[in-house]
């Protein structure tokens, strides 16, 4: 299947992404089963090649995810990780097996250092653990998947040894990681070229690369990789994961489609046309933010302030763009929409920005859009996008809704909140003092609901620009071993505020109810989670 090649020949890359397993074990950027599934939509339509659904064997919420995916998924492989242990490998065949094309990813460290003091083997014990588990592996699923975690770090001749062996026990693709972000870009380029030179069987299966960014080079390395012959990326949207992150999904396509003269003959089937609303929809669903300088997909990242700039971008825009804004999404057309605005006009700009609703799902955000318009005098595609993608994250159904809130606070009194809730149905009323409004707030829905919840982080930011701008509010509460994630919109941010609390809030409560009388707050995963 591999090349190893960088002539002019036509290679095909495959897209591998991971944003659902690595990139959810970043810190804070747990996502539900609605929005997991959302996300894997979002990725379908991008066209990735396979979906790392998550670690099947990590706890019963992952394996239904996991086996929810694959259900949902019709075109791209989904792919479980799993330890090379039997009985890992039997609950990820278990959760994938219904999938249109199941892929069982496996793995094993190989570097002296995790062998010695995590998994305490031999090397040749190793090396018999993960030929021994790709062969039972592959009597359950035609698409079997082995890495060789903290590759980098492992010796050279054990690595050619350990992927000659897997090859040879059926191991379709074999991931070279770089666990660590330890590599170089020029040291990484080589050590693929060495797999290939020193293989025998290489061109049995596909070899892939799976890079870290705790050095800021984790694109690099993959594209370094690629170069050297390497035919799967693995990736993440936004570049989030363990640590400082994995590979952008974003930076490692536009650098492929940007530099053709670089990457000969290399193509990928991703349309990058999604690229912006894959990212949109990934920070909806994490509440973790693109940070506004962040490449291809920042606000900034095709925002030209400098005169000299300005002017060049007016005279050509290849002066200071290598890419267009539409080449990854970005719709070109700024349609205004205001108060006299119609239904029709406002579907059609929903369907521009890339969503598609029911048309139950349409009336109630049109419905929004004319409160909003009521308050400010331009509706804004930011303004749509952010209630469009809360209606998409909304999992639960509503048990409790803000009725109204009435706060009194300044820097000489102490800040009251009284916050009307209706509760399935039935209208209740609590009064708190807090240190400031929002934390008033809290404290009267904390009390009036009995819950024992600890902030974790909470955010606002301004959905547009302006003094009529919507706040949007992020939060996200510990309960127990639970972490719940919350979103609410509003032109006040005390409202905004507000309304994630009660966003989180409702999913806990859900969770209670599913749970069959247990403790509101769920125990964590019964397995750690593990980054090849």
């Amino acid at each position: 299947m591999s090349t190893g090649t960088t002539d002019n020949a036509a290679r095909r890359l495959h897209i591998f992404d991971t944003t659902l397993r690595d990139g959810e074990q970043s810190p804070g950027c747990s996502m539900n089963l609605k929005e997991k599934l959302l996300v894997a939509e979002q990725l379908e339509g991008l066209k990735v090649d396979v979906i790392e659904a998550g670690f099947a064997v990590a706890s019963p919420g992952d394996f239904e995810s996991v086996r929810a995916i694959a259900r949902a998924v019709k075109t791209a492989s989904v792919a479980s990780l799993s330890r090379a242990l039997s009985k890992d490998i039997d609950v990820a065949w278990d959760a994938i097996r219904d999938a249109k094309r199941p892929r069982i990813h496996t793995f094993i460290a190989t570097s002296p250092l995790h062998m010695q003091y995590k998994l305490r083997m031999t090397p040749d014990a190793v090396f018999e653990q993960a030929v021994k588990m790709v062969q039972y592996a592959r009597n359950l699923c035609p698409e079997v998947q082995f890495s060789l975690e903290d590759s980098t770090r492992s010796e050279l001749d054990f690595v050619y040894r350990v992927v000659e062996g897997v090859i040879r026990a059926g191991a379709t693709v074999v991931n070279i990681p770089d666990t660590v972000g330890y590599a170089m870009p020029e040291q990484f380029g080589a050590f693929i070229a060495g797999i290939f030179a020193h293989v025998p069987n290489i061109r049995k299966a596909r070899i892939a690369i799976h890079c870290h960014n705790d050095l800021g080079l984790a694109v690099a390395n993959t594209l370094a990789a690629i170069r050297a012959g390497a035919d799967q990326a693995e990736c993440t949207i936004n570049g989030i994961g363990e640590r400082a992150g994995n590979a952008a999904l974003e930076e490692v396509v536009m650098g492929l489609r940007t530099r053709p003269d670089f990457f000969p003959g290399v193509s990928c089937a991703v349309d990058t046309t999604r690229l912006y609303n894959a990212s949109r929809s990934v920070v909806a669903a994490t509440g973790s933010r693109v940070q506004a300088n962040k490449a291809i997909v920042g606000e900034n990242a095709f925002a030209h302030e400098a005169g000299i700039h300005q002017h060049g971008m007016m005279a050509h825009s290849g002066t200071y763009e290598i890419m267009t804004p539409e080449s990854i999404g970005l719709p070109k057309n700024r349609m205004v929409l205001g108060k006299h605005s119609g239904r029709h006009a406002f579907e059609t700009r929903l369907t521009e920005l890339g969503f598609a609703f029911s048309d139950a799902a349409v009336q109630l955000l049109f419905a929004q859009f004319k409160d909003l318009a009521d308050r400010k005098k331009v509706v804004s595609d930011a303004d749509l996008e952010a209630m469009a993608r809360q209606i998409q994250g909304q999992s639960v159904p509503e048990r409790i809704k803000l009725d109204r809130f009435i706060v009194n606070s300044g820097n000489t009194i102490t800040a009251t909140s009284t916050v009307r809730l209706l509760k399935n149905g039935i209208l209740v009323e609590h009064v708190a003092i807090g240190d400031g409004p929002i934390d008033a707030s809290f404290k009267a829905i904390e009390q009036m609901l009995e819950l024992d919840l600890k902030l974790e982080s909470f955010s606002l930011g301004a959905v547009t620009g302006g003094e009529d701008a919507q706040g949007e509010a992020t939060i996200k509460v510990r309960c127990g071993e639970r972490l719940y994630n919350g979103r609410g919109l509003s032109t006040d941010i005390v409202e905004a505020s507000i309304r994630a609390l009660l966003d989180a809030v409702n999913v806990l409560l859900q969770e209670r109810e599913s749970s069959a009388g247990k403790s509101p707050c769920l125990s964590g995963e019964s397995v750690p989670k593990v980054s090849p």
